[in-house]
Formats: C-alpha cells, structure tokens, sequence
C-alpha cells in the first residue's frame, strides 16, 4: 500500500501521516492492537493522573483514542463503500466531558482498544486498491481511505509519544 499523498487528507492530519515510517500500514495497526495494551498495563497506577490542570487523565486520553479509532473508522467505512454524504466532525473534548471514563479501568480500555482494533483489521484487508482510492468530506474537509487508515495509525503513535512525555 503507498502512503497517501497531501491532496487525499486535510492539512491537521500530516502530523499523524508523518509519524508512520512505513508504506505498509496494515502491519502498524495490527502490532499498535497487541503492543498499546500492553503499554497500558504499566500505566494502571497513574490512570487517573493528568499532567496539568485541564488536561485529561491517562484514563480520559485512551478513551479518546478508542473514540476517535470509532469516528474514523465510521468514515473510512462510509467512503470505501462510496457513500456520497458529507460527515459530521466531532468535538472530542465533550466527548470525553459527557462520558463517565472514570468508572472504567485502564485494563478494560486497553482490552477493548485491542478488540476494537482488531475487529477493524478484518475491513481494512478486505480493501482493494478502488477501495482505498475512494476519499469523501468529513469535517468539511476532503480525504481517502488510505489516508483514514495512516491517520488511525499516527494518531495512536501520537498519543502513546504524548504519555510517554508527559504522564509516565
């Protein structure tokens, strides 16, 4: 699979796409649904901790992932079978505020990132090259299929990087 070129994503994902060394993704994202949970698993102790005032705990920022891995998805899926309706953004900080991520263990969210991600993987192989070139507007903005699937991958890239700096 070749990576996505700037025209098939909007420019806020670049930071993501770049963070994927690979040409292949599907390799990534299958090693990110074994190796992210058990990152996790040296986390459960500070689940609650948030490294400033108004910042999300390790908790509220995995289940940020698990949402976003949803949302994406969600597009991925609508442009691949070529559905022509424009997508809606989403504003991930009320996501996190109306959820009750506290009551959920770091273990839990780990487990179900994995079964979520690994559920996925069974769309994203079944994807041929028509398939991965079709793009559609989410957010007002245009891109691909090929570009969601990097996207998922450095957005998890991202987020573990950003634990690893600031929470561990």
């Amino acid at each position: 699979m070749n990576r996505p070129q700037p025209n098939e994503y909007p420019n806020w994902a670049e930071k993501y796409i770049q963070l994927v060394e690979q040409e292949n993704v599907i390799p990534i994202l299958e090693k990110q649904a074994q190796e992210f949970p058990d990152f996790l698993t040296n986390l459960i102790e500070k689940a609650a901790y948030a490294y400033a005032p108004e910042k999300w705990t390790i908790t509220e920022l995995v289940a940020h992932i698990i949402d976003t891995e949803r949302i994406l998805c969600f597009r991925l899926l609508s442009f691949a079978r070529g559905d022509n309706n424009s997508l809606p953004g989403f504003d991930e900080d009320a996501y996190v505020k109306n959820a009750h991520f506290a009551d959920r263990s770091l273990f839990s969210l780990g487990e179900e990132f994995s079964l979520l991600r690994k559920a996925n993987l069974y769309l994203f192989k079944s994807l041929n090259e028509t398939e991965l070139n079709r793009g559609g507007i989410a957010s007002e903005m245009f891109m691909t299929v090929r570009a969601l699937l990097f996207i998922m991958a450095g957005h998890l890239i991202h987020h573990t990087n950003i634990i690893k700096e600031r929470y561990a």
